[in-house]
Parts: structure tokens; C-alpha cells; sequence
């Protein structure tokens, strides 16, 4: 038997074709030399859901689908007389529909694969494809092995100890060669690190460096969890959606000014376009945690979760430490995080968008590290402010408002300008 071997792609179509036919794990588990438990967690991580119905039949997934007598659910249908359980419209317009799950998935070999009733089953189906299983694992393995391997503590800790010196004129050669102990990484791992922004320390402080030809290399990324993307994709969001239409959902993004400088973090509500944004003094993910400690003590649990029950952002590494976003001090679920696909800003689209209106005040290029938290506040006041043709010619501030109050916009420092005197400009900052 294999141990500590990963799956290959060969492996897992025989977990597939075993699954097909019948196989138990354990006969599936002995034709690949692993053991049962691996089989099983093998299906359990990387098997997919389906929305797959049955072929003539009504998909109806409500547990009370062959007792219930409702009829005209849907107030637009006003002449309809069948009883909605007849109907595919059925699960999405009852405020009573619960959805019955398959007790087969619950016990080995927790898939649908070479189930006899698949054909006439209505109820949500999973499936173990060795293609998409393969990729997934694939995906994860990349993934774990990209940007620093150092956890943010020991990160702060380099850099409070590495960076100081630095700019007082001494080599990455010298400071290590005199703190010995205090580096758990060798000395290019270092020089990789400031290349790549992870420390305030940059290559102009090291004159030596900027003497040399650079070569041409992806910025260094450093991720708290390797892992977060794992039931947080984009796939997974519309899942999620789909399942809970009325939750709100709040698109997050950062906005850089000069790279290795002050950042903002945007935050922009879907339902009514108003955009919050908060100065951090770098681009990491412990600015976006207190970021939102912030607006968790400003607005209060119940208002925190009425505004936040959904977040969808991108890859980088500041959001890389989900948990401590979805959790509240307490250690209680307050959010769901969500990650876009790589490369494919448009998923967030309206945050991405709604950037356009900052940029008039603060171009590209421009470098944050002289505002303040009052200076965003004014420019997020105007922009707000902004009539909205797809919102009416209503501004997002007063959409804001109107549902959930000015309170938490007064504590944020923004307030309402009037529409002849909003200014778009950098010379609303002087």
C-alpha cells in the first residue's frame, strides 16, 4: 500500500469508473493500493453538486412536494389553477420551501455515481468526476506552494528587526551575519521579499541593488491561508446566491496609490451603490481585520450583519485570512467570504466601476501616503452624493439611508452634499 503519496489523475478515474460500477471503496480503495479512508475523503472533498433533474418530471425538490395543496404562488399567474407543487417555479416562490436531501449521500460512497434511480430522482445529485477532481487538487497544490511561507506574525517581526537597518545604509549580508538567530530564512529569500514589497524596506535603500540589471519577476505574494479559496469560489458564491436571493451582497477591492505606500480598502453595497473606504497604511491583511473591527464596533452586530452577509472580492493576498473576516470577536459567523476567479475582475464589476469616481478625485499614480481618514471621508461624502442613472438619478447616500439610516454614515465621517455642490476634481483636496 502507497502512503503519503498523492492521487494521480490515473488513480482518480479509477475512483470514478469503480464508483460507476458499484464498487465499494474498499474494493475501489485495494484496485489503487491506498487505503478506504483515502478513497473516502478523496469523494468527499472533490466530488461536485449537480443540478441535474429527471427526465420528464417536474424538478421539485421541497419536502413537502407530495403532500402540499398551495396554489397561485406566483401573483403574476393570476389564472393559473394546477397546485404549485406541478410547477418549476414552485421551490423559488414558496416562503415555506425546504429542501429535502438524498439520506444516501449521507453514507458511503456519498456520491450519485451508479445510482439506479439517478434517472427518476428530482433531488439535488452529487458526483465524483475524476477531471474536475484532478484540477481541483492541482489548483490547491499551485496554490500552497505560491508567494512567502511565513505566517504574518514572523513577517511583522523581519520587518520591524530587517527594515530599519536597511535604510540606515547596512546590507541584508551585515544584518544577518550579526543576528544569526533572528532569521528563520536565508539571505535571498530576504532579498526576494524586498523585491517584491512585503517589507518597507525597498531596493532604493540598497544602492548596490539599484546598481544591478532587474530582472523581470512577479511581485511577491504573501498569503495567510494557502488554502482560503477552498469553498469560497466564485462557483461557490452563485451557489450560495441562488440558494439565499435576498442576501445582501458587498463587493470588496483595494486601490493602490504608490506601490509599497497607503492603500484604501473599498467596500461597495450592490442593492443601493454606496461605496465605504478606509486608509490603511499598507497593503496587508491585518490593515483589512482592523478595518473591519472598525466598522464592527462603529455599527454594531445586528447592523454589521444586516450590511455584510455576503463579500465578494479578489485574489490578493490582503484577504487572504477569511476566518478572521467571517468571525466576530466572539468567534461567531457574521459574513460570507467569496473570492472571483483569477483574472476576471468583472465578477465584482460594480466596485470595480464605481472606482472611475475616485479616480477623478485621485488619478492614477497619485500616491495616498499624505491623506488622512478625514480627507477619504470628504471624497467618499461627494462621491456618494453623485445622482446615478441606474439607480434612478437617486444617490446612493440617500438609497443608504432610507434603509438603513445616516447613523453609521455620521460615525464614518461622510455626510450629504448637495448636488450643486459636489466637486469631482483633485481640487477638492486643495
Amino acid at each position: 500500500m502507497a502512503k503519503n503519496k498523492h492521487l494521480t489523475d490515473a488513480e482518480r478515474l479509477e475512483i470514478e469508473h469503480g464508483l460507476r460500477h458499484g464498487l465499494s471503496l474498499k474494493k475501489i480503495a485495494a484496485k489503487i493500493g491506498k487505503h478506504h479512508s483515502t478513497v473516502a475523503r478523496e469523494i468527499l472533498a472533490r466530488s461536485v453538486f449537480s443540478e441535474k433533474g429527471a427526465y420528464g418530471r417536474v424538478t421539485n425538490r421541497c419536502v413537502s412536494r407530495l403532500s402540499c395543496d398551495r396554489r397561485q404562488l406566483c401573483a403574476d399567474r393570476p389564472d393559473c389553477t394546477r397546485r404549485c407543487s406541478a410547477c418549476r417555479l414552485c421551490n423559488a416562490a414558496c416562503p415555506d420551501f425546504e429542501e429535502e436531501a438524498c439520506p444516501r449521500l449521507a453514507a458511503a460512497p456519498y456520491v450519485c455515481n451508479g445510482c439506479r434511480d439517478g434517472r427518476a430522482c428530482v433531488l439535488r445529485k452529487r458526483y465524483y468526476l475524476h477531471n474536475p477532481a484532478h484540477k481541483n487538487y492541482r489548483d490547491i497544490l499551485v496554490a500552497s506552494r505560491e508567494g512567502a511561507n511565513i505566517t504574518q506574525g514572523e513577517l511583522l517581526d523581519l520587518d520591524g528587526l530587517l527594515s530599519p537597518l536597511v535604510r540606515g545604509g547596512q546590507s541584508v549580508h551585515h544584518v544577518i551575519a550579526n543576528n544569526p538567530d533572528r532569521f528563520s530564512v536565508n539571505e535571498k529569500t530576504v532579498y526576494r521579499y524586498v523585491a517584491g514589497g512585503l517589507l518597507r524596506a525597498k531596493n532604493g535603500d540598497m544602492p548596490r541593488v539599484c546598481s544591478l540589471k532587474p530582472r523581470a519577476r512577479k511581485p511577491v505574494e504573501h498569503k495567510v491561508d494557502t488554502k482560503c479559496r477552498v469553498g469560497r469560489t466564485y462557483a461557490d458564491f452563485q451557489a450560495f446566491t441562488a440558494a439565499n436571493p435576498d442576501a445582501r451582497v458587498a463587493e470588496m477591492d483595494s486601490v493602490i496609490g504608490r506601490v509599497g505606500g497607503k492603500v484604501l480598502l473599498t467596500l461597495m453595497f450592490r442593492d443601493c451603490g454606496l461605496m465605504l473606504a478606509f486608509l490603511r497604511g499598507r497593503n496587508d491583511s491585518q490593515s483589512v481585520i482592523d478595518a473591519f473591527a472598525l466598522l464592527w464596533e462603529l455599527a454594531g452586530p445586528d447592523l454589521f450583519r444586516r450590511l455584510f452577509p455576503v463579500l465578494l472580492t479578489d485574489n490578493g493576498s490582503e484577504f487572504s485570512n477569511p476566518l478572521a473576516l467571517e468571525s466576530a470577536p466572539d468567534g461567531s459567523p457574521r459574513s460570507r467570504l467569496f473570492y472571483c476567479d483569477p483574472c476576471a475582475s468583472w465578477q465584482k464589476g460594480r466596485v470595480e466601476r464605481n472606482h472611475e469616481f475616485l479616480r477623478l478625485v485621485l488619478p492614477k499614480g497619485t500616491s495616498f501616503d499624505a491623506l488622512t481618514q478625514n480627507d477619504v471621508d470628504r471624497v467618499l461624502s461627494h462621491v456618494n452624493s453623485y445622482s446615478r442613472p441606474a439607480l434612478n438619478d437617486r444617490a446612493p447616500f440617500d438609497l443608504f439611508a432610507f434603509t438603513y439610516g445616516a447613523g453609521l454614515l455620521a460615525k464614518l465621517g461622510m455626510s450629504r452634499i448637495p448636488a450643486n455642490r459636489i466637486v469631482l476634481k483633485p481640487s477638492l483636496l486643495g
